[in-house]
């Protein structure tokens, strides 16, 4: 898997989390620094946890489903990529609480990264730099939920329905050039 690739997953992964920092965008009136680098720090850190998780995961029965695993990663990143659409077309604008606790973002950046656990298993199966992929991924997930948050904070829900769909998209169409590639 080449580094563009990479990016693009990680730019679809990224999109729940930038999704929930606009909710936060919208719930402050101002914007601190320390804001920011909450938001950013707990949703990329998570972002970036959660695939190794599941490539170490993975990589305990990639020997026992090699025959397959392009079926499994096409599987679970389709999942993914549709329950994202799903969710975009589903969902409202909801206003998320100004609170940036750390109980309150532990469950924020867990919920928005459980679909980077399912990309991790993924990742087990083709070959990539987990330690490189890892901090794509972090790094990508930093930047967008910082533009989310200021995003939200200038212009409410507008953009929040697009990232989640464009993300859903890009898993899916990750998951079909994997299966392709391997025929």
């Amino acid at each position: 898997m080449g580094i563009i690739e990479i990016l693009l997953i990680a730019i679809g992964l990224s999109m729940d989390a930038f999704a929930v920092s606009i909710g936060k965008g919208l719930s402050v009136s101002k914007i601190r620094l320390s804001h920011a680098l909450k938001v950013g720090l707990w949703f990329g850190g998570f972002q970036a946890l959660m695939p190794l998780i599941g490539y170490f995961l993975g990589s305990t029965f990639a020997s026992a489903i090699a025959s397959i695993d392009h079926w499994v990663a096409f599987i679970l990143l389709t999942i993914i990529g549709f329950n994202m659409i799903r969710e975009a077309m589903s969902s409202g604008c909801e206003k998320i609480d100004a609170c940036f606790s750390a109980k309150s973002m532990f469950i924020l950046a867990v919920a928005t990264s459980i679909d980077a656990l399912a990309a991790g298993v993924t990742f087990s199966f083709t070959q990539v730099d987990i330690w490189q992929t890892i901090a794509i991924i972090g790094v990508t997930t930093f930047v967008f939920s910082v533009l989310g948050l200021k995003i939200g904070n200038l212009f409410g829900c507008r953009y929040k329905k697009n990232a989640e769909f464009v993300g859903g998209a890009i898993l899916i169409i990750i998951g079909l050039k994997i299966l392709i590639e391997h025929f």
